[in-house]
C-alpha cells in the first residue's frame, strides 16, 4: 500500500486548502528539525520531509487528482492504468486493486455524472438565476471526476525548505507573496546554521533550552557509604508521530557511587517535557543526606558521640561499634579519658569517591558522665585513692 497523506496531515478527504495549510503549519512547528533536540533530529527531518511531501500532493490540483484516483505509487512511478474509451460509463473501480489509492478513496463517473445531471437540471427548473453557480459547480466536479491528463505528468516534488518559507516566511512579511521572492528574509530569519528555520532561537541562531527540573533525592549513609542503585518514576509530556501531546512514564536508574556527599548531582540530558521550539529540560537529581541514628558526615570523616562513665574514663572501656557496612569494630580505651576528649581511628570513615581505596576517619568524641552524688563514704575512699594522685 501507498503512503496516506491525508493520515499523515490529519485531514478528511474534503479538506480545503485552508484546512491544509494550517494542518501543515500545526506539525511543522513540531516537527521542524531545528525545533528538536540533537539526539531526535535525524527522526525530525524524516517527519518533516514527509509532511512536507503530504502537503505538496494534497495542495496541489493535479498531483491530488491523480493520488486520489491512482495512489501514491502511481503518482511517483507515472504508471497509469489504461484509459477505456470502449465504455463511457465504466467505473475506475476496476483500477483499485491494481492501483492502491492514499486510503482506498476513488470516484465513479457514471453515478456522479448522472447525480450532478439530475441536481442541475432540478437548479434550472427551479430557479434560472442559479444558472451560473450549477455551472460553476459542474465545472468543479468534473474537474475531480474527469480522467486527469496522465501523459504529460511527471512527479515534481517541491522543495521541503521552500514550502517551509512560502507559508511561514510570507505570514511573517505581513502576508506578501511566498516563495523565492521571500529567501531574503528566510536566511535572515527562519534559517540558523543548520540550515532550517526556529522562530524560537537567541539571537545568535542556537535553539533555547528550557530551564533545569532539579529532584531532591534522599540517600542514607549506608547507600553513599556502600553505593547503591536507586529507580526513579518520572511522567513527562512528549509528542507523538502526529504531534498530539501524550504522557510518558519511565523509570531512570541512578547508581549512587560509594563516597557521593551531599550536593552532588545526576543529570538526566534532555529528558524534560517537549515544547514546541524548546530543547527539553535537563531532569537534575540533588543528593540529599538522611539523618543516621549514630553517625555524623562530616566531610570524608563520620563523627560518632559516646558517653562513658567516670569510672570508665578513669579506669578503661573497649566500645562495640557496627560500622554502616555492617562490621563489628572493637576500640579498645585504655587511656584516662579527659573532658571533650576525641578518639580517633584511621580509615573508617566514608570512602573518598575521588580516591578510590581510600576512607575518612571516623572520630569518637567522647564524654564522661559523672555521677549525681555520693556517700560520705565514697567520698573518704576516693581521698584515699586519689590523694596522692597529682
Amino acid at each position: 500500500m501507498g503512503v496516506d497523506y491525508y493520515n499523515i496531515l490529519k485531514v478528511n478527504r474534503h479538506a480545503t486548502d485552508e484546512d491544509l495549510k494550517k494542518a501543515y503549519k500545526r506539525l511543522a512547528m513540531i516537527w521542524h528539525p531545528d525545533k528538536n533536540p540533537s539526539n531526535k533530529r535525524p527522526e525530525a527531518e524524516a517527519k518533516f520531509k514527509l509532511i512536507s511531501e503530504a502537503y505538496d500532493v494534497l495542495s496541489d490540483p493535479q498531483k491530488r487528482q491523480i493520488y486520489d484516483l491512482y495512489g501514491e505509487e502511481a503518482l511517483k512511478s507515472g504508471l497509469f492504468p489504461p484509459s477505456s474509451s470502449s465504455s463511457p460509463n465504466q467505473s475506475y473501480a476496476s483500477t483499485s486493486a491494481s492501483y492502491p489509492r492514499g486510503g482506498g478513496h476513488f470516484y465513479n463517473n457514471n453515478n456522479n455524472n448522472n447525480n450532478n445531471n439530475n441536481n442541475n437540471n432540478n437548479n434550472n427548473n427551479n430557479n434560472n438565476n442559479n444558472n451560473n453557480n450549477n455551472n460553476n459547480n459542474n465545472n468543479n466536479n468534473n474537474h475531480r471526476q474527469q480522467q486527469p491528463n496522465t501523459g504529460s505528468f511527471r512527479f515534481n516534488p517541491r522543495d521541503a525548505d521552500d514550502i517551509y518559507e512560502e507559508l511561514f516566511g510570507a505570514e511573517a512579511n505581513g502576508g506578501g507573496g511566498g516563495g523565492k521572492g521571500n529567501r531574503g528574509f528566510r536566511e535572515g530569519y527562519f534559517r540558523n546554521n543548520n540550515g532550517y528555520g526556529s522562530s524560537s532561537s537567541s539571537s545568535n541562531g542556537e535553539m533555547r533550552k528550557a530551564a533545569a527540573v532539579e529532584n531532591v533525592l534522599p540517600c542514607s549513609l549506608e547507600e553513599l557509604y556502600k553505593g547503591a542503585k536507586k529507580k526513579m518514576r518520572i511522567s513527562r509530556n512528549v509528542f507523538d508521530p502526529y504531534g498530539k501531546f501524550r504522557t510518558l512514564e519511565e523509570i531512570l536508574t541512578i547508581e549512587i557511587k560509594t563516597g557521593w556527599k551531599r550536593g552532588t548531582k545526576i543529570t538526566f540530558p534532555e529528558n524534560g517535557n517537549e515544547e514546541p521550539g524548546m530543547i527539553p529540560a535537563d531532569i537534575i537529581f540533588v543528593i540529599e543526606e538522611k539523618p543516621h541514628a549514630l553517625y555524623k558526615r562530616d566531610g570524608n570523616d563520620l563523627v560518632v558521640n559516646q558517653e562513658i562513665t567516670l569510672l570508665e574514663a578513669l579506669t578503661g572501656k573497649t566500645l562495640d561499634l557496627i560500622t554502616l557496612d555492617g562490621r563489628n569494630l572493637m576500640i579498645p580505651l585504655t587511656d584516662i579519658i579527659k573532658p571533650g576528649a576525641e578518639f580517633v581511628v584511621p580509615n573508617e570513615g566514608m570512602p573518598i569517591s575521588k580516591e578510590p581505596g581510600r576512607k575518612g576517619n571516623l572520630r569518637i568524641k567522647l564524654d564522661a558522665k559523672y555521677p549525681s552524688g555520693l556517700t560520705t563514704e565514697q567520698k573518704s575512699e576516693l581521698r584515699r585513692v586519689l590523694g596522692s594522685v597529682s
